[in-house]
C-alpha cells in the first residue's frame, strides 16, 4: 500500500523543515504531467519532508503546483546532512538548455524572444546561460554543481526519445551524469535502448501519474462536483470527449482537418466537444487556437475548459466519455481512471503508451484519422481499461519502493 492514503491532501511546501529529498524537474512552469509527477512522488515519499527544485525558483501553487526553489540556490546554500536528489520522471533527458530556457518564459514573450535569438547563435547562448545560471547542455539532468556532495542521485521513470538522434554532445554529457547516478530507470523502451548501448542498465518504469487516481481520486472526484466542471457536466449531461492539442497544430489546414474530425467525433458518440490546455509554457498549449478551432465548429459549439488548476484538469478527464489529443500526460491520466484514449503522433507519446498499454488499445492515430481513433477507443472492453490501470498501479509503486529505500530516514 502507499504511504499517503487515496485523496490526502496536498500540504504547502515547508522550508524550515531540512529536507531529506530534493525532487527535481520541470515542475517550475505549467505542464500537467510535471506537475502531477512532483505530486505523486511528494505523496509516496509520505512523511518524509521534501523540497521541489527546478531551474528557476517560481510560486506555482496558483495553478495546483507547489512553491519551487531554483537547485542552484538549494545547492549554494546547503549546509545539512546530504538529501537524496530525486528526479521524478518526465521526458528530461533530452530537453536543451535553449529549450528548457525559453519554456521558462513568460508565454506572451516568448515568440518575440524565439524569433530574435533564433537567428543570433552566440547571442542564444549567453541568453540562455544566464537565465539558467548554468552551462549545461541538458540542465533537468542536475548539473554536478548543483548536486549537495554525499547525495544519491536517482533517474525514476525518466524519457528521452529524442536522445539517439539528438544533439551528440548533449547525448554524452546525459550519459556521463547517469553513469554517476545511484539509480536510473526509464518510462520507454527507445531511451532504454540508448542507455543499454552505452552500457547503463535502466530497468522499465511506469511514469509515476499512472498513480493519480490511487493516490488523489477523492480529491479529483469531489473537484468533478463543483465549480466550472460540475456546470459543464450538467450542460452536456450526454457526456462529452475531453480534447487537447498543443499550438503546433494552429495553422489554418490543421485546424480545418480537425474541426472536420470532431464534428465526426460528435455524429458519431453524441457527446459534446470539451477542448483544455494541458499546459500553457511556450511550446505547449494555446488557448486562442482552441477559439479560432471553434469558430469552425459553430455547430458544435465545443466547449473551452478555462481551468488550468492541475486537479481541474484530471477531474475534467476523469469525468469524460474520452481523451483525445497530444499530451501524453492527458493520456496518462484517462488510464488511470479507466478512460477510453487515444493520442496524436508523436515519438514520445508513441513509445511511453507502447511501454504501458495492453493490446488492442489504440496508441496514436494521424490527425486525418481521429475520429475513427477515438472510435476504436470507444470500443475497448471496460474491464480491460480498468485492469490496466489497477496493473500499472501496482507496478509504479513496486519500481518507486527502493528508491524511497535510498533514503536516509
Amino acid at each position: 500500500m502507499p504511504p499517503a492514503a487515496a485523496g490526502a491532501a496536498v500540504p504547502p511546501c515547508d522550508r524550515a523543515v531540512t529536507p531529506a529529498a530534493l525532487l527535481y524537474g520541470a515542475f517550475d512552469r505549467h505542464n500537467l504531467g510535471d506537475l502531477l509527477l512532483a505530486h505523486v512522488v511528494t505523496a509516496l515519499l509520505g512523511d518524509v519532508p521534501v523540497l521541489w527544485t527546478g531551474l528557476a525558483t517560481r510560486d506555482m501553487s496558483g495553478c495546483g503546483g507547489r512553491p519551487v526553489v531554483a537547485l542552484a540556490e538549494v545547492a549554494a546554500a546547503w549546509r545539512g546532512p546530504p538529501p537524496a536528489l530525486i528526479h521524478v520522471g518526465g521526458e528530461l533527458l533530452g530537453c536543451s538548455a535553449w529549450q528548457a530556457a525559453v519554456m521558462l518564459e513568460p508565454p506572451e514573450r516568448a515568440p518575440q524572444t524565439i524569433a530574435y535569438l533564433e537567428a543570433r547563435p552566440q547571442e542564444q547562448l549567453d541568453w540562455v546561460r544566464r537565465t539558467l545560471a548554468t552551462a549545461a547542455r541538458a540542465p533537468y539532468a542536475a548539473p554536478p554543481e548543483w548536486i549537495p556532495p554525499g547525495s544519491p542521485v536517482v533517474y525514476h521513470a525518466v524519457g528521452g526519445v529524442d536522445l539517439a538522434a539528438g544533439d551528440a554532445a548533449l547525448r554524452s554529457e546525459v550519459l556521463a551524469k547517469l553513469r554517476a547516478a545511484e539509480r536510473v530507470s526509464v518510462r520507454d523502451r527507445l531511451t532504454q535502448a540508448v542507455l543499454e548501448e552505452a552500457g547503463i542498465a535502466a530497468p522499465l518504469a511506469p511514469d509515476l501519474a499512472v498513480l493519480v487516481a490511487e493516490l488523489f481520486g477523492d480529491t479529483i472526484r469531489r473537484r468533478a462536483a463543483q465549480g466550472e466542471l460540475a456546470a459543464l457536466r450538467s450542460d452536456l449531461a450526454q457526456g462529452f470527449v475531453a480534447v487537447q492539442f498543443s499550438a503546433e497544430h494552429g495553422d489554418d489546414t490543421t485546424l480545418d482537418a480537425l474541426a472536420a474530425q470532431l464534428d465526426d467525433v460528435a455524429d458519431m458518440t453524441g457527446f459534446g466537444i470539451v477542448l483544455f490546455c494541458a499546459g500553457v509554457a511556450p511550446w505547449h498549449d494555446d488557448p486562442q487556437v482552441y477559439r479560432r478551432l471553434a469558430a469552425r465548429m459553430p455547430t458544435r459549439a465545443p466547449r473551452c475548459f478555462r481551468s488550468l488548476d492541475v486537479w481541474d484538469l484530471c477531474a475534467l478527464i476523469a469525468s469524460s466519455r474520452a481523451y483525445a489529443g497530444s499530451s501524453l500526460h492527458g493520456r496518462i491520466v484517462a488510464m488511470a481512471f479507466g478512460v477510453p484514449r487515444v493520442n496524436l503522433p508523436g515519438r514520445k507519446q508513441a513509445a511511453v503508451a507502447e511501454a504501458l498499454e495492453a493490446p488492442g488499445v489504440p496508441l496514436t492515430v494521424p490527425l486525418d484519422q481521429l475520429a475513427a481513433g477515438v472510435r476504436r477507443a470507444l470500443q475497448v472492453e471496460e474491464g480491460l481499461l480498468h485492469a490496466t490501470a489497477e496493473r500499472l498501479a501496482r507496478e509504479a509503486f513496486e519500481r518507486f519502493a527502493p528508491v524511497r529505500s535510498l533514503l536516509k530516514v
